[in-house]
């Protein structure tokens, strides 16, 4: 049990500076904003929906079923809220846990010598994890890491007591079922059930390529061909119901996601995808340059056989294929035990036991952990001391490394990424065990005491370069800016991208702005960027700009319901109210099939047709209204929070006069919101038309104390105070109402009406004034503010006022009509008038 502890320990240790960490990266999208993390969602959606909350049948969906990790995220949810440093936790916990199972899983392998102490340390410190420990998400891989070797390890526990003992086939159920939580993990943890073949028959067995065949054909050893059996029957019901459960159709995913898969060259793709399990290698070799993301062009694809990176796929292939023959040739009669010289079964150094796996003849073949005769030496070592030759871990090592990463190839479909470096979580088990017992084999092989001293500090030294490397790593991983910042020599088109959000998050608008810029120079089509760059100009009123680069972003994504959204608010803004029209139905009509976030395509949608709806009420289309409110509730989707839009609804069935119809509704967006202040004050406005006068009052001030600072709060309660004759009340009301508001229109010009309806015509003219200068082309406020200084005796002022709104507006009979007024009192008292 020491090199467990000791191998957790440090797994520990390592990854304790990631407990400080925030969210980043995917953990946005897979917990932040995952409905099915929250309470009142019910748990049983995990079990129909991905990894990402979206139904798994929907046609965008990523199909990537792990509600195992997802049904964590909740737990984690419920007892510590969106507080990372629990998530965190648990990424650590899992990590050494699954390090104690691989070192005990080595030493079943390698024995109980300082050969396992270095795979259990080796795979603890490796940098490849930091993704998979240190991202919340990689959790599904470290789940799946734990389960994958809880099968694997029961499965050891079935051969070794197959025909012996009646419990041989209880450790074949717990195969079976973790093996299935492992899937349930993450995707790949079932082919823990190949490996698991590949043990019984190469290592357990130790048969050799050729013996395959003649053990089937002649029968032999039916218990082995019975587990074989039953484990690709197992495997194949599991892949089956995953098929069936996620609507028997692939994910499809953008070109930029993987490239090589959609280019049209054959031979691009060929010799990419040959190429990319030779890059995976040097990661997991030579992790020096790791990255969040290497999407896009962070791996060029190979489009020539002249490329010269086709030397290293074929030194790739050649050293795989060497390797392979190695571990599966006959078997000489000379081999090492756990770091000790062995010949013919005797071990010439103390340690642990084994023998030669020759056979002559005919001899049946026989179990390696079986008590027998061979070649005329008796071997009766017990079980537990038998330990498989190199050639046997070699082979075991291969396919711990290759078939667990076989669904990442695209060699049986296409993949959502061109390499992900926490997918390299369980195959860098096959990594760490392989330089290992390469390590442990040249040590044997060598006789100078200092080339052994040289070997094993080598890899004690390779062991804690990692460390440092994962130590340094995690860093990057403390928060998102760190994180894209350490991307951008990989993948500079995302890392700018991304780090152009986290800058704008801290109001670093020229920053932010730059960093979009910079990802569109090394990728001018990313759609996703071009809004952002749109958003970042409309929220500094650079409206022309944004209209550019959400066009930009339509003619690159046609499908991009927010920039459909935003370019609409800005045309009705504009008072260019039939383009915004046009704007929003064309949005409303888009589909969300194969959209990547059905959810976030779903919400704009819904906000197009509230803003459409908004529209018609502004024109006085009430009944259009209204129908476009109620399609935008049929369409609007679980993570939509609807107490504007149910607030609406209540203010055209007010116009409409349908009073008991706009309570319900007004109603419906208190419960969705208690604290919506909107409708505080469009309800309160309802009570008091309704005469329920005290109830009404008591929203208005619910309003104002929910936001103290808000001058339209202010305002609605002064107009109310107004109708009921609380003059001075109205007149203080209105004044807070402007003061606190003083460069919204409606809220100024709103306290001069209700200041001039007190009888407070000097303070009324100040606000008057005030509304025509923040709308100096608005006929209405030029009219309003004329006929204040009308009032207050500044007549040649009022003229030019009357004047300039009859220029405006030519035909507005109560301009002319005031107008008409004041020149006859102006010539009455001798003044001169431009009649004149």
């Amino acid at each position: 049990m020491i090199a467990e502890l000791v191998s957790s320990a440090l797994g520990l240790a390592l990854y304790l500076n990631t407990l400080s960490a925030d969210f980043c990266y995917d953990d946005s999208r897979a917990i932040k904003t995952n409905q099915d993390l929250l309470p009142e969602t019910p748990w049983t959606h995990i079990f129909y929906n991905d990894f990402w909350g979206t139904l798994l049948t929907h046609s965008g969906s990523h199909k990537s079923y792990r509600p195992l990790c997802t049904l964590s995220f909740r737990l984690n949810h419920a007892i510590g809220g969106l507080n990372p440093w629990s998530y965190h936790l648990v990424n650590v916990l899992l990590h050494a846990a699954v390090t104690g199972l691989f070192t005990n899983f080595s030493k079943i392998l390698l024995g109980d010598g300082y050969w396992t102490f270095m795979a259990g340390l080796m795979f603890a410190s490796h940098p490849i994890h930091t993704e998979a420990v240190a991202g919340i998400v990689g959790r599904a891989d470290v789940g799946a890491s734990f389960f994958f070797l809880l099968s694997l390890l029961c499965y050891m526990k079935h051969c070794s007591t197959r025909g012996s003992s009646a419990r041989t086939w209880g450790w074949f159920l717990g195969t079976g079922m973790c093996a299935g939580c492992s899937m349930l993990w993450k995707e790949q943890g079932v082919t823990v059930l190949a490996v698991s073949a590949v043990y019984d028959i190469f290592v357990f067995h130790r048969l050799k390529m050729k013996q395959i065949l003649p053990t089937i054909y002649k029968r032999k050893n039916l218990s082995l061909f019975l587990s074989i059996s039953l484990l690709t029957f197992w495997g194949t019901s599991l892949l089956g119901a995953r098929l069936y459960w996620m609507g028997n159709k692939p994910p499809s995913f953008s070109n930029s996601d993987n490239p090589a898969a959609d280019s049209d060259s054959l031979l691009a793709r060929t010799l990419t995808f040959f190429y990319l399990p030779t890059k995976n290698l040097w990661l997991l070799l030579c992790p020096d340059t790791l990255s969040f993301d290497w999407s896009m062009d962070a791996v060029p694809l190979l489009k020539t056989i002249s490329d010269w990176r086709n030397l290293h796929t074929v030194a790739f292939y050649t050293g795989l294929l060497l390797l392979a023959y190695y571990g599966l040739k006959s078997p000489s009669l000379g081999r090492e035990c756990n770091g000790k010289s062995v010949t013919n079964g005797k071990q010439n150094a103390n340690g642990h036991s084994c023998h030669s796996e020759v056979e002559y003849g005919n001899s049946e073949i026989k179990s390696s952990f079986a008590s027998k005769v061979e070649n005329g030496i008796r071997n009766n070592a017990s079980q537990r001391t038998q330990l498989p030759s190199t050639e046997n871990i070699v082979v075991l090592s291969l396919s711990l490394l290759i078939i667990p990463f076989v669904p990442a190839t695209n060699l049986f479909f296409y993949v959502g990424f061109v390499i992900a470096e926490r997918v390299l979580y369980i195959p860098s088990m096959g990594f760490c065990l392989l330089i290992t017992v390469g390590a442990r084999a040249l040590y044997v092989k060598v006789q100078k005491r200092f080339l052994k001293s040289l070997i094993f500090y080598a890899t004690a030294a390779l062991i804690v370069f990692y460390g440092l490397k994962t130590a340094i790593r995690n860093g990057d991983w403390q928060n998102e800016e760190m994180l894209y910042r350490s991307g951008i020599k990989v993948n500079p088109a995302k890392a700018w991208g991304n780090l152009g959000n986290v800058l704008k998050s801290q109001s670093k608008i020229s920053e932010a702005e730059s960093a979009y810029r910079n990802a569109l120079y090394y990728r001018s089509n990313m759609a996703d960027m071009l809004y952002n760059l749109g958003l970042l100009l409309q929220e500094n009123s650079r409206f022309a700009e944004a209209l550019h680069y959400y066009k930009l972003a339509i003619g690159s994504r046609p499908t991009l319901a927010s920039a459909y959204l935003n370019t609409g608010i800005i045309l009705m803004n504009q008072g260019k109210t039939e383009e915004a029209r046009r704007t929003f139905l064309k949005c409303s009509e888009i589909p969300d099939e194969n959209l990547k976030d059905p959810h976030a395509h779903k919400s704009s949608v819904t906000s197009c047709l509230y803003n459409l709806g908004k529209l018609y009420h502004e024109q006085g289309h009430y009944e259009d209204a209204l129908s476009v409110y109620k399609e935008a509730i049929q369409k609007m989707p679980r993570q939509f929070a609807p107490q504007s839009l149910y607030n609406m609804m209540g203010e055209a069935y007010m116009r409409l006069s349908m009073l008991p119809e706009a309570e319900h509704w007004y109603m419906e967006s208190l419960r969705s919101k208690t604290d919506h202040i909107p409708a505080h004050l469009t309800y309160g406005k309802l009570l008091a038309l309704t005469g329920r006068k005290s109830e009404a009052e008591k929203f208005f001030l619910k309003a104002i104390e929910l936001d103290p600072t808000k001058g339209n709060c202010y305002m609605h309660y002064g107009q109310f105070l107004l109708e009921e004759a609380r003059l001075i009340e109205a007149a203080e009301m209105a004044k807070k109402a402007a003061e606190l508001d003083s460069t919204e229109f409606d809220v100024v010009f709103n306290a001069a009406h209700m200041l001039r309806q007190a009888s407070l015509n000097e303070a009324a003219e100040k606000y008057y004034d005030l509304a025509a200068r923040l709308r100096p082309n608005y006929p209405a406020a030029l009219m309003n503010l004329g006929a204040i200084l009308h009032l207050n005796g500044r007549l040649q002022k009022a003229e030019a006022n009357y004047l300039r709104a009859l220029q405006l507006k030519p035909d507005d009979i109560i301009t002319q009509s005031n107008l008409r007024k004041l020149w006859n009192i102006m010539e009455k008292q001798g003044l001169k008038t431009s009649k004149t």
